[in-house]
């Protein structure tokens, strides 16, 4: 029985084997047969340049959402939410829109920043950054949705959108031990 390597080689170049009456059963074989070929070489190179220039002609939108708790001493709790946007393909995305829907009002205030903002750009290999505060209004465990965002691609009529991370569960308005940071170093004497 051939290896799926060798039955997938029959299928590419079936030509190749009439002609030179080669009999394809094991990889090694068929190692040693590529090596020697300089058409089989070139075809490699070829579909191995064309396979990671067609990779690279969209924006690859990469996006990392955290939030943290801040207590206050009047005891209200706070969130600091931060959407870090990250452009890790090789063309521009045009009209980038990030919307974090998440936040519930009867749950939430926001205190400031907006939870949605848009850019007009996010060049290749760029970044951008969003944050906004809010105050909690209840006591009780959160988990939050991703982030949304949008774009647009020139070569592309439909809208693109991308997800954000989504954040740990907040324990929100509960009660906390204190830190006692000084512990977490054990001295030897």
């Amino acid at each position: 029985m051939t290896e799926p390597w060798c039955r997938l080689f029959k299928f590419i170049f079936p030509f190749l084997i009439k002609e030179k009456n080669i009999k394809v059963t094991s990889s090694g074989r068929l190692m040693a047969m590529l090596i020697g070929n300089p058409l089989i070489k070139a075809f490699f190179i070829i579909f191995l340049v064309s396979a990671a220039t067609a990779t690279g002609d969209a924006p690859f939108i990469i996006a990392h959402k955290k939030a943290s708790l801040n207590r206050l001493k009047s005891g209200a709790e706070r969130v600091s939410v931060s959407v870090n946007i990250y452009n890790q393909g090789f063309t521009a995305a045009y009209d980038v829109s990030l919307i974090d829907n998440s936040w519930p009002q009867d749950a939430f205030d926001i205190v400031s920043g907006n939870t949605s903002h848009s850019w007009q750009k996010l060049d290749a290999g760029g970044h951008l950054s969003h944050s906004f505060e809010l105050e909690a209004k209840r006591k009780g465990m959160f988990h939050g949705a991703p982030a949304v965002i949008y774009f647009r691609i020139p070569t592309k009529a439909v809208q693109q959108d991308a997800y954000s991370t989504p954040i740990l569960p907040l324990h929100i308005l509960e009660e906390r031990p204190p830190e006692k940071k000084f512990e977490w170093v054990k001295v030897d004497g």
